[in-house]
C-alpha cells in the first residue's frame, strides 16, 4: 500500500509470479468458464437458436448485450493509455500497458462472442471477404481489425525501447480510430430505421461516453485486483485520477441519456415506445431506472464524489463494478428492449388482427446456454489478461525513491 503523499514514479514493471495455487485455480476457473461457452455454442450451432430464448422478433438476445458491452469497453479501456502518452500526463505511464492490453483482451472476448452467437462460424472468412460497403457492420470488420492492430503496435511501442519514438504517434492513431469504432458500434443502432427505440444519431456520442465510462470502470477494477492480488503498489493519487474520471463519464453518460429520452419522448409517435421501456415494460424499466440510473449511476456517483471516501479502494472497487453492472442493464434495455417493442409498420393506424404477432410485445426469456456462451467471452478476455502478465511485464513492481 502507499500513501497520498508516497507519489515518486515507479520505474520498474515486471511480470507476476504466478507460481501458487491460487493462480492455477483461477487460470481453471477461468478455462472451465470459457469450455462451457464453447460447448453452449456448439449446441446452439448443431441445434439451432431454438434451443435459446431467442426468436424471429428477439434475433440479438444476452450473447449480444455483453459483445458490444466488451466492445465498447474495449474503447474506453484505453484511456489511461491516451492520457500518458499523448496528453503527457506522467503520473499514468506505469499503467500504460496494462491500458492497451485490457483493451485486446475486450475486444477479442466480445469478437468471439458474435463470432459464436451469429451461427455458422465456419463461414467468417466468408464474412471478412465479402463486404456490402453501404452496411455498417462492413465497415466494423475494418474497424475492429484495424483497432486490434493498432494496439498491439502502441503496446510494441511501449515496451520495445527502439520504439518508443513512435508511441505518441501511434496513441494519436489509436485514440482517433478508437472514436471512430466506438461512434460506427452507435451507428449499428442510430441508422436502424424500423426499431423506434433506435434510428437517432445521437446513438454514436452516447456510445462514445458509454465507452469512456465502461472503460474506466473496467481499467479501475482491473487494477485494483491486480494490484492487491499480486501485492504491486499504487499511487493513491493515480486511484483518486481515475476515480474523478469515472464520476465525470457517469455524469456525461446521464446527460446523452436523458437528452435521448427527453427529444424521443417530445418527437410524435414515439410516446408508446417511451412508455414502454420507461413506464409499463415490466423488466425493462426496472433495468432503467434500478439497474441504469440507481445502482449503475447515481450510486457509484455517490462513492466517488463524497469526499472522504473518494480514496478508499473497496468503496472505488465497489463504484467501479457498479458502473458496470449499469452498463450492462443500459445495454439490455438497448438492444433488448428496442427488439421487444412491436414495429409501427403502419404508423397511425390501429391495427385489429394480425397473423404475425404485429403490435405485440415480444417476449424474451434468456436460457443458460446464452448465459454460457456470455460469460465465456468474458473469461477469455480475462484469461488473455492474467496470461499476458505472466508472460509480459505489466504491472509495477518498484518505487524509485528520492
Amino acid at each position: 500500500m502507499t500513501t497520498a503523499t508516497d507519489t515518486a514514479p515507479i520505474t520498474d514493471l515486471t511480470v507476476i509470479d504466478g507460481r501458487g495455487g491460487a493462480f492455477y485455480a483461477l487460470l481453471a476457473g477461468l478455462a472451465t468458464v470459457i469450455a462451457a461457452g464453447m460447448w453452449a455454442a456448439n449446441i446452439m450451432e448443431t441445434q439451432g437458436h431454438h434451443v435459446t430464448g431467442m426468436n424471429n422478433r428477439i434475433v440479438w438476445g444476452i450473447p449480444h448485450v455483453f459483445a458490444v458491452f466488451l466492445i465498447v469497453c474495449a474503447s474506453g479501456a484505453l484511456n489511461v493509455a491516451s492520457l500518458s502518452s499523448l496528453m503527457g500526463q506522467k503520473i499514468y505511464a506505469p499503467y500504460a500497458r496494462l491500458s492497451g492490453l485490457l483493451a485486446v483482451a475486450l475486444l477479442s472476448g466480445g469478437l468471439a462472442i458474435i463470432t459464436l452467437d451469429l451461427g455458422r462460424p465456419d463461414r467468417l472468412m466468408v464474412a471478412l471477404t465479402h463486404f456490402n460497403m453501404t452496411s455498417i457492420f462492413a465497415w466494423n470488420v475494418f474497424f475492429y481489425a484495424g483497432f486490434l492492430l493498432l494496439a498491439v503496435l502502441y503496446l510494441w511501442t511501449l515496451m520495445d525501447r527502439s520504439m518508443n519514438r513512435l508511441t505518441k504517434p501511434v496513441a494519436g492513431v489509436l485514440l482517433a480510430w478508437r472514436l471512430t469504432l466506438t461512434t460506427f458500434t452507435g451507428l449499428i443502432f442510430g441508422v436502424l430505421v424500423a426499431r423506434q427505440a433506435y434510428d437517432t444519431i445521437i446513438m454514436a456520442p452516447l456510445f462514445i461516453a458509454m465507452s469512456l465510462l465502461f472503460g474506466s470502470a473496467a481499467y479501475t477494477l482491473l487494477l485494483l485486483a491486480a494490484c492487491r492480488w499480486t501485492g504491486r503498489p499504487l499511487d493513491d493519487t493515480v486511484l483518486r485520477a481515475l476515480a474523478r474520471m469515472t464520476a465525470l463519464c457517469i455524469i456525461v453518460v446521464l446527460c446523452f441519456v436523458a437528452i435521448f429520452h427527453g427529444f424521443k419522448i417530445f418527437t410524435v409517435g414515439f410516446e408508446g415506445m417511451q412508455a414502454f421501456l420507461l413506464l409499463d415494460g415490466g423488466v425493462f424499466p426496472f433495468l432503467f431506472w434500478a439497474g441504469q440510473i440507481a445502482a449503475g449511476s447515481l450510486l457509484p456517483l455517490g462513492l466517488l464524489m463524497w469526499r472522504p471516501l473518494a480514496a478508499t479502494r473497496v468503496r472505488t472497487a465497489a463504484a467501479a463494478g457498479l458502473v458496470l453492472f449499469g452498463g450492462l442493464a443500459q445495454l439490455y434495455v438497448i438492444v433488448i428492449g428496442a427488439q421487444a417493442f412491436p414495429l409501427d409498420i403502419f404508423p397511425g393506424k390501429q391495427i385489429i388482427e394480425s397473423s404475425f404477432y404485429d403490435g405485440v410485445i415480444a417476449h424474451y426469456q434468456p436460457s443458460l446456454l446464452e448465459f454460457l456462451l456470455a460469460f465465456g467471452g468474458v473469461a477469455l478476455a480475462l484469461l488473455i489478461v492474467v496470461l499476458s502478465m505472466k508472460i509480459l511485464p505489466f504491472l509495477p513492481r518498484a518505487r524509485a525513491r528520492d
